[in-house]
Order: structure tokens, then sequence, then C-alpha cells
């Protein structure tokens, strides 16, 4: 009922012309949110506006710009992952890479458009919310667990990057040949310090908004990442020099200094996960839609789109040039074979610190939607408290920092989490929130756009199904561990 009555007052100013001219524009322009509150209010989920308040979904005016919006989310697609794309652009050639690049932010976009759609119909920006609209105080369980789940994840991933590359830089910066077992060179003592001074404090802003000026300092972080990878491109030679060269794996050959157009290995099957799981934003979409300034999610989409934009030209880019430095000698981790070539580069050491600036901005980002599902899941009718909102917060940077310290190896761990939370937020909730949510009366089972979503839900499975299967393939035959983070 408290939706309902917040949901006419909005709608009521802005039809009745009481908001500025430059909402109303943006209303007019769309013209979607006029469709979906008629809609609305013929499935029974608001009232006549004419005697009551129209939707504004949230308890607060969006005050977040169109500009900031797009740094938050494309920070929040921007993962660790990148560090790892030349490695799957050398075992699927760069033909295929391309094509598979291109088909998956086609596909996290029209992901994003279902999710948006389900938002509008029912005035609801919240995913779990939708989890509960669409099939009861389950799928709002479901949701929940799965966003923490994954997003989880993606902050041990992050503060991991923290943990192996922040001893090693202090060490060279110091000019030490070796760890000589100070307080500052160890890693644990550093991601309490790091998580303390730097994450918490962000984590415990009110609105994700506010993030927008460390999302764009992250971002400013990596397009310096990428400016470094092509500028080394013209630096290091190949084929490599013997004496510089100091990894045993690195061949001085021409024959590893040509690009591979279809090269199929044991490898292969992990370029999809890292691809699909490098656009993993879903979980930060309605969250950032909810505190937009002038929402409609004609608006919302186009950050979405922008912002899947930036990032796929960044990810082709640091591909392409990366790829092209070192042919078949790069590793998974693209910085570390920089590091073999030249231990002591002064360039890449500074791209280091970045890349570590970068992913600890990030954390909190990725920290707000796990906040907010736990809200929703443990205390749905509650007024916001800085307490709740302060416990949250450090109780989960406490796990996440229990996992990075005490756990040697999460990789395995990662890999299956990644393969079945990421296949259900990109392919699986939002289609199946689409099909149940939009009415049989606007759009019947058998129309296109259900069909469409179906398909797409049927694509997760496989796709979860085909991570699996290849994780578990290479565990029992190699006896390695492989996964894949956000």
């Amino acid at each position: 009922m408290e939706l309902q009555k917040m949901g006419s007052e909005v709608g009521t100013e802005r039809f009745n012309g009481t908001i500025p001219d430059s909402d109303k524009a943006a209303v007019l322009e769309d013209g979607y949110e006029e469709e979906e509150r008629i809609s609305a209010e013929q499935d029974g989920f608001l009232p006549n506006a004419a005697s009551k308040k129209f939707s504004q979904f949230t308890d607060f005016e969006g005050k977040t710009s169109f500009g900031m919006s797009v740094f938050n989310l494309s920070n929040a697609i921007m993962g660790s992952g990148i560090l790892g794309l030349a490695y799957a652009m050398r075992n699927t050639g760069i033909t295929l890479f391309v094509i598979l690049l291109i088909c998956i932010a086609l596909l996290s976009s029209y992901s994003i458009h279902l999710l948006l759609k389900c938002a509008g119909v029912v005035g609801i920006r919240a995913y779990e919310q939708l989890g509960l609209k669409a099939f009861g105080h389950g799928g709002k369980v479901v949701a929940a667990v799965i966003i923490s789940i994954h997003n989880i994840g993606a902050m041990s991933s992050y503060l991991f990057i923290v943990k192996s590359e922040l001893p090693l830089v202090i060490q060279t910066f110091l000019g030490l040949t070796a760890n000589n077992g100070e307080w500052y060179m160890n890693e644990q003592i550093l991601i309490v310090v790091v998580s303390i001074s730097v994450i918490l404090p962000l984590a415990l802003m009110k609105h994700l908004g506010y993030l927008g000026y460390t999302s764009g300092l992250s971002l400013t972080c990596m397009c310096f990442f990428l400016t470094s990878v092509i500028y080394k491109k013209f630096q290091i030679p190949c084929p490599f020099n013997d004496t510089v060269v100091v990894n045993s794996t690195m061949e001085s050959s021409h024959d590893t200094c040509s690009a591979e157009t279809f090269p199929l290995n044991s490898q292969t099957a992990y370029a999809i996960p890292i691809l699909a799981f490098a656009f993993v934003c879903h979980p930060e979409v309605l969250p950032i839609y909810t505190e937009l300034r002038r929402p409609s999610k004609r608006r919302m989409q186009n950050v979405a789109n922008v912002s899947i934009l930036a990032m796929f030209s960044m990810y082709l880019l640091t591909a392409i040039f990366g790829y092209l430095t070192f042919y078949g000698n790069v590793e998974a981790e693209m910085l570390h074979t920089y590091i073999r070539v030249d231990p002591l580069d002064k360039l890449i050491l500074c791209v280091r610190l970045a890349v570590l600036l970068a992913v600890t901005l990030t954390v909190p980002v990725v920290l707000f939607p796990i906040r907010r599902a736990i809200q929703q899941l443990l205390f749905p009718k509650k007024d916001f408290s800085w307490i709740r909102h302060v416990v949250i917060a450090f109780c989960l940077l406490f796990i996440v920092n229990l996992l990075v310290i005490f756990v040697p190896n999460i990789k395995d761990i990662f890999g299956v989490i990644g393969a079945t939370s990421a296949p259900s937020l990109i392919f699986i909730l939002p289609s199946i929130f689409y099909i149940r949510i939009i009415p049989n009366e606007k759009e019947p089972l058998r129309s296109r756009p259900k069909i469409q979503a179906a398909c797409f839900a049927a694509l997760g499975f496989i796709f979860m199904v085909m991570s699996l299967t290849f994780i578990i393939v290479d565990w029992v035959t190699t006896g390695k561990s492989s996964g894949v983070n956000h």
C-alpha cells in the first residue's frame, strides 16, 4: 500500500504539470512510463491515479547524474577478469574471440532490458523484490542468495589481487630482493589495513550514487592500464630476447610470434566463461536505476548501453594488444607476463599500482547490492538505520577478509560459484522474471518477446551445465583447478 500511495503522487505531479519541464520531456520522450502506468492500473498493481498517488519506486529522489551512473555501472562491469582476456584470446584466436565478445555484450544488454521492463511494470527497482513478485518468498530468497554469493566471490577475487600484488609492489618500491618479514610486507596485515582504511569508509556511504567519483578514478586507472598495454606492444620485441626473458616457458622462436585464427586446446572451453563473467553487472543495475536523476526505462537502458559499449571497447583493445605482444606466451594473468620480461620496469610497476587502486575502489560498489539483498531478505519493512547499515557492511568485509586470508586457493570455489551464479544473473533470472511478471493479457506466452525470453533462459541453463562440466572434467583429467572470476 505504501508503494501504491507513493505511486500515484509522482504520477499526478508528472502529468498535472507540477514538475520541471525537463522531467516532463524525459517522460514524454520515453513514452514508456505512461504506458506502464496504465498497464499496471489495469492489472491491479496500482490504484487509480486520479484519486491517489503514483510510484516513484523509492523513498528518496534520485540525484545521480547520467555520467556518474555510467561510471558506477562501468565500474561494476569492470572486473579482475580483464587481466585474463589476452589469455582467452590466445585459446580462441582473434576471430572467434571478437565474435564471442560481441555476442556476450549484446546478450548482456538484452538481459538488462528484461530487468528494466519488469521493474517498470510492477513499480519495483530491487532484484530481490522482482523475485518476490514473480515467485513469492522463495523467489526472493533465491535471488538474494545468488546475488550475495556472486558478489562475495567477486569481492574476494579483487582482494586476492591486492593480497598477491601489494606486497610485491612495496618490495619493488623499497628495492628489496626478498621479503624481510616486516609488517608492511605481510599480506594478511595489508588486506586488513586496506579494508579498514579504504574500502570500509566508502562502503558506509548511504547511497551508491556517491561512489561515482571513486568509480571514475577506478576507470581512469584501468584506462592507464590499457594505454600501457598498447604502448608496450611497440616496445617489447618478438621473438623475445633470451637474455631478458626469465620465464622458462617463453621460447625464442618465430613460431611463437604469429597469431592463430582458431586454435583448439583444453583451455578453449574456459574462454566463454571468462567473457561472460566479464559483463556481469546485473545486481547493480536496479540500485543504480533507483538513484538515477529523472529515471526512465529508456534513460537507464542508455546508461547500460553506454557502459557496456565502453567496457566492450576496453576489453577488446586490452585483449588484442596484450595477445599481439606475447602471442602464445601470454599468461593467465597478463601482468605476470610483463613482470617476467622485466621485473624492474617502472611503467609496469605504475600499472600494477593503478590496477590495485582500481580493484580496491570497485569493492564498495559490489558490496552495495549484497547489503541491499540482505536488507530485503531480513528487514524488508524496516526504515533505514545507520546502525544496521554499518553492521552489515562490517560483517561482509569481515567474511571476505577471512576467505582471502585463510583460504590459500579458492580458485576452484570461484569456478563453481561463477559457473552457477553468473548464468543465473545474466540469463535465467531476468528471463523467468519477465515471463512471470509481464501480464499475459499484454504479452501472451506464445508472443515473440516471451518466446525469446524462454530461449534466453534455456541458453543460460546450457551455459551453466557446460561450464560445470568443463570444470569437473578438467579436475578429473588434469588434477588442476580451473576457475574464472568476474
